[in-house]
């Protein structure tokens, strides 16, 4: 049997002794191949990027004409929960800078730490109400003095885009952020919920302004709603001397009328000229201010720190 055994290796020209050589050079080849590929596509990636950081914007993706929104607080039970609602509404919109000011002589840390959290870009503020309008007993002009801070800021900082007065009692479709943004001087829209009409709005007629909607003209030339309106930034930058005037139920009346000269046909319309609703005065139920916490006897407990969110007057 030994005698008739065939080394096939006699013949096949296949060297046993260096099969294993064989095969670690295929093994190093293969792995060496493998090296230069990773290699080239990260070096091709760094320079994709690289390139990519350098163009310029596409058309789809130039920066929008910033917006700035003002709005007025004051220190009250609802405070903290209306400029949570306003402010994760405003989330929603880019390039965005909100102005939040508080009628108060120094900032209140549970409000700074509210628009920290909510992560809306700001600029918080303090602008107090002047003692001689503090000390009348008729109605007072709020929010006018806060107002009139955001327009100086405006006039400091910023020198395109527009302007808008959001209250944080009230509620917003957020188009309207988008539809006001590209408006050349001023621009007007209805809205929802204000004296018994229901509604503020300009009256519209065969494209053209013919008059004005509302539960109380008082003899003013604008009767509309403060969230009604917005500014160019531009425009208002043209007339140094315009500001919101303390005098109570007259504020935008007396604002627009500052902005002069203001034809009537320079006036945007929007929300479908001036056929849709996208804002309305809804105003937060008022609340009386909680009751102090009795630490003694809720010592210790989750209960302490929640009184300290708690906002009182």
């Amino acid at each position: 049997m030994k005698g008739n055994y065939t080394n096939l290796n006699m013949y096949s020209g296949i060297n046993t002794s260096g099969n294993g050589t064989g095969k670690m050079s295929l093994g190093k080849s293969i792995k060496m191949y493998l090296t230069i590929f990773i290699l080239t596509t990260c070096i091709y990636m760094a320079l994709y990027q690289y390139h990519i950081s350098r163009e310029p914007f596409a058309a789809g993706e130039v920066v929008k004409p910033p917006l700035y929104i003002i709005t007025p607080t004051y220190r009250r039970p609802e405070q903290l929960a209306e400029l949570t609602r306003l402010g994760y509404t405003l989330k929603h919109v880019v390039n965005l800078l909100w102005l939040v000011i508080e009628d108060a002589n120094k900032t209140n840390p549970l409000v700074g730490h509210v628009l920290d959290r909510i992560g809306v870009p700001y600029e918080y503020m303090v602008a107090p109400m002047p003692e001689k309008y503090k000390q009348t007993k008729r109605a007072k002009p709020r929010g006018v003095s806060n107002r009139n801070r955001g327009l100086e800021y405006l006039r400091q900082h910023a020198t395109e885009g527009v302007l808008y007065f959001a209250d944080d009692d009230n509620t917003y479709d957020i188009s309207i952020f988008e539809q006001m943004r590209y408006i050349s001087k001023v621009a007007m829209w209805p809205v929802g919920l204000v004296t018994k009409t229901g509604v503020s709005s300009p009256i519209i007629k065969d494209g053209k302004l013919v008059g004005f909607y509302d539960g109380w003209i008082g003899g003013r030339k604008y009767p509309v709603d403060m969230a009604g309106f917005a500014v160019s930034v531009k425009f208002l930058k043209e007339r140094p001397n315009a500001q919101m005037p303390f005098k109570p139920g007259y504020e935008e009346d007396g604002f627009l009328r500052s902005l002069a000269p203001l034809d009537s046909t320079e006036i945007e319309f929007l929300a479908d000229e001036c056929r849709d609703i996208l804002t309305w005065h809804t105003q937060t139920k008022k609340n009386a201010p909680a009751q102090a916490l009795n630490r003694t006897h809720y010592k210790s407990t989750n209960l302490e720190h929640i009184d300290k969110l708690l906002v009182r007057p």
